[in-house]
């Protein structure tokens, strides 16, 4: 048993490493909770728009998406001395009218966000091979302690929205959606259903 191994048997969490591949995603099921350590990317609705725009009159993107996960973020300003300020998640439904085609033309593989997904990005998770992650919101400080640098690369203009590359430490995260169908928020709903019909 490798080191990561014998440590996600004993925390109960997997840790991963991105970029994701199929080694990886096969692995994850919907309600595991994850650790993420090294690189990923920001992006929320303005600079999706433009990715799919760039995409769509370029075919090809201003940043390599094959295996890389997006957190849905727009960090507010940091204080002297820190990497960021908090960083909390945004409402991922808001990324649902671009998601589909990122994940089809990019070899995007992992977002993170809050809240649920709409049915044509589940399917075009399934479709595609990959995982949808969500991170516990109004916890945008305690996240951003697992930022351990950040740094603007594209769409400086958009302030906030800019896309920035994030190093991460453990950062948590839970899989909502896997490559499999598997749909947390569905999950959680038919237990809720069981639960209350046991109480009547």
């Amino acid at each position: 048993m490798n080191t990561d191994a014998a440590r996600d048997k004993m925390t109960g969490k997997k840790h991963i490493t991105p970029p994701l591949d199929s080694s990886i995603l096969k692995t994850l099921r919907a309600g595991d909770e994850v650790l993420l350590s090294g690189t990923i990317y920001t992006a929320r609705d303005a600079a999706h728009k433009r990715l799919v725009e760039e995409l769509r009159r370029f075919k090809k993107m201003p940043v390599d998406l094959r295996g890389q996960i997006l957190y849905y973020t727009g960090p507010a300003p940091e204080k002297p001395g820190s990497v960021i300020g908090p960083a909390g998640p945004t409402t991922s439904m808001r990324m649902d009218a671009y998601t589909p085609v990122l994940l089809e033309k990019t070899g995007l593989k992992g977002m993170i966000g809050k809240g649920g997904r709409g049915k044509q990005v589940i399917d075009a998770l399934k479709k595609n091979k990959a995982v949808y992650f969500v991170a516990v919101g109004g916890a945008a400080a305690l996240l951003s302690k697992c930022i351990k640098k950040s740094e603007v690369i594209l769409y400086h203009d958009l302030g906030t929205e800019a896309i920035r590359r994030l190093e991460v430490q453990e950062f948590p995260v839970i899989v909502m959606n896997d490559i499999y169908g598997g749909d947390l928020g569905a999950l959680g709903i038919q237990r809720y259903k069981k639960h209350t019909a046991r109480q009547t």
